[in-house]
């Protein structure tokens, strides 16, 4: 039986949505805001930072602009300039000025960046995942391998957000 990586890839990416929605369907406004152990990111950081990451990674790829802006999350979640940031290089104040009260939004904001990760994989020909995209490394990345560093990235975070979690349920 063959098996087209692009269907993989496209069921992989699927995964981070889906394990932060069996975790946020349970969380209230200041479970998403705590910081067990005292740690700088909230599980709302961590949600809203796997969306940032995938949406701000797939952008340049399609050639699209993010969903971020282009679906007015910018708006709904009102964060000023400091939501226009991925969250790479936040400074603690930076990452706990992060609060977003409500879980659907966050799984909103993450399922439409993941939409646009899976639909760009699902428009890739059979060659598409093999293109050098960036030069920069030693070896130069692939698409493959931007695509899976991404879903990776996500899975991280998610994963985080509910060992958090259950930090708080004890």
């Amino acid at each position: 039986m063959s098996v087209d990586a692009r269907d993989v890839l496209d069921d992989f990416a699927s995964r981070p949505v889906e394990a932060a929605e069996r975790l946020a369907r349970d969380l209230s406004a200041a479970d998403l805001n705590a910081h067990p152990g005292g740690h700088d990111n909230s599980i709302a950081w961590l949600l809203w930072h796997a969306g940032r990451e995938i949406d701000a990674q797939v952008a340049p790829l399609t050639g699209e602009r993010e969903v971020w802006s282009s679906q007015g999350f910018d708006k709904r979640f009102g964060l000023g300039e400091l939501g226009d940031s991925v969250g790479y290089g936040h400074s603690p104040a930076d990452a706990r000025a992060v609060v977003v009260d409500d879980a659907a939004l966050l799984l909103d904001y993450l399922r439409a960046s993941t939409d646009a990760l899976r639909a760009h994989i699902r428009s890739l020909g059979p060659d598409g995942l093999g293109e050098i995209i960036d030069e920069d490394w030693d070896p130069p990345v692939t698409r493959a391998a931007r695509i899976v560093s991404i879903i990776d990235d996500a899975a991280q975070h998610v994963g985080q957000a509910a060992y958090a979690a259950g930090i708080l349920r004890g």
